[in-house]
């Protein structure tokens, strides 16, 4: 015996059609939404310009403090190998020294090299990383003034 499965018929479902109304849209909304999408697109535009600018001006400026960064680091690259030579002398001298008051002679003629050497490093670097710092704040400082103004 054999059983041989149900067969269901489903009912067939079709949405109602409902007529839509035909309804005509007044002449002051449509203005109004001509003129809404008109700003949009303007302002669009405007803060599209905008990013740009600041994207520049941000490249700019990354360009300008890597490069001042560099210049900065061999100073100090410059400043170390000075001074390292200075201490190889200093030691140096020390060892042909022939008395204590040789020693105490040499010392004092150092110290006052390598303080006079270190203020005017001290100088330099700081009038470099003020020069940096500058170059570096100025072009924004200029960018985004200038970007507020575009989009306002």
């Amino acid at each position: 015996m054999s059983v041989e499965p149900l067969k269901f018929d489903m009912p067939k479902f079709e949405f109602p059609k409902f007529d839509i109304p035909k309804m005509e849209v007044p002449a002051a909304f449509r203005d109004f939404a001509e003129k809404s999408i008109a700003q949009c697109k303007t302002g669009y535009e405007k803060m599209k310009s905008a990013a740009e600018e600041t994207t520049n001006v941000l490249e700019d400026t990354y360009a300008k403090a890597s490069k001042g960064t560099t210049e900065y680091n061999l100073k100090l690259i410059e400043a170390a190998r000075h001074n390292t030579n200075a201490a190889f002398d200093f030691a140096s001298e020390l060892m042909s020294a022939k008395s204590v008051s040789d020693m105490v002679e040499l010392s004092t003629a150092h110290a006052r090299k390598q303080f006079e050497a270190l203020s005017a490093q001290a100088k330099e670097l700081t009038s470099l990383f003020q020069k940096v710092a500058s170059e570096t704040a100025e072009p924004i400082k200029e960018g985004v003034g200038k970007v507020f103004k575009q989009a306002a």
